[in-house]
């Protein structure tokens, strides 16, 4: 999509939404062309950096390897005035670089807590050589029951009548399955202990049917809750969780984990 027409959409869908848009940035090939990994991501790059710009209400003078234009900044205006949060996710060293210039939150797929930690100095130390500092997310799935073994028989049971093959297929169809993430989620799988968890409460089950984020949290409420705090006090603030049946599993998460915080922090 050409970038003042998008920016021009986020800003109208920022009023729909009363200000509370963000904005998650996925660098793929367009309809018809495949890139290398480096091009591609040096497109996403000025993408972010335009739709930044014409966001904040700035006009903007862009002449780059991909896009040429001399535009004013849309009509539309955001509520705040300002460009939506960006947020943006990759392991792989061009990601990684777009990431640390241009996103506002460096989003993550599940991982060890030692692997968490040292990504998050990595994106913290290239942030910081542009003079910037990076919000960190983490996307994960979770399995939530009144007791320990509820949950993991519940994970269980999730893949239990789950072919292989079938798996296989599933996870090539995806357009990420070679990418650096999706690896990296493999990888995982491949650590695992034979119930599938390759650390404390962290499943890779998951991702035996699935490309992209491929592990879930996988315990009791505080169980949960503590594996949370883990990962707050590594950096990260915002959390981008689901489970299957995704209305089932948020249920359990609001009754298991949500209301005994309120409940908590009442007292």
């Amino acid at each position: 999509m050409w970038p003042p027409q998008l920016a021009r959409q986020l800003a109208t869908l920022d009023r729909m939404l009363g200000g509370r848009l963000t904005v998650n940035i996925i660098s793929s090939d367009l309809p018809g062309e495949t890139l290398a990994s480096e091009p591609r991501y040096a497109r996403t790059l000025e993408v972010m950096q335009i739709l930044r710009t014409l966001l904040d209400g700035a006009p903007i003078e862009h002449h780059g390897e991909f896009y040429d234009l001399e535009v004013e900044p849309p009509a539309a205006r955001t509520v705040s005035g300002r460009c939506p949060p960006l947020y943006f996710g990759g392991l792989s060293e061009p990601a990684r670089d777009v990431a640390a210039a241009a996103a506002d939150v460096y989003l993550m797929w599940p991982d060890t807590m030692p692997a968490v930690a040292a990504v998050l100095d990595d994106l913290r130390a290239r942030a910081a050589t542009h003079g910037r500092t990076l919000r960190f997310g983490y996307r994960v799935h979770v399995i939530v029951r009144e007791t320990e073994r509820e949950a993991r028989a519940a994970a269980a049971r999730l893949v239990s009548a789950l072919d292989d093959g079938v798996g296989d297929t599933i996870r090539a169809r995806s357009l990420d399955h070679t990418s650096a993430g999706v690896h990296r989620q493999a990888e995982l799988r491949s650590d695992a202990d034979a119930d599938g968890f390759v650390e404390e409460h962290l499943w890779t089950g998951i991702g035996r049917a699935r490309s992209g984020c491929g592990a879930a949290l996988v315990g009791d409420p505080d169980q949960i809750r503590t594996k949370l705090d883990e990962y707050r006090a590594l950096g990260i603030g915002t959390f981008i969780l689901s489970g299957y049946p995704h209305r089932e599993e948020a249920e359990h998460f609001a009754r298991l984990v949500l209301d005994r915080d309120v409940t908590r922090q009442a007292r």
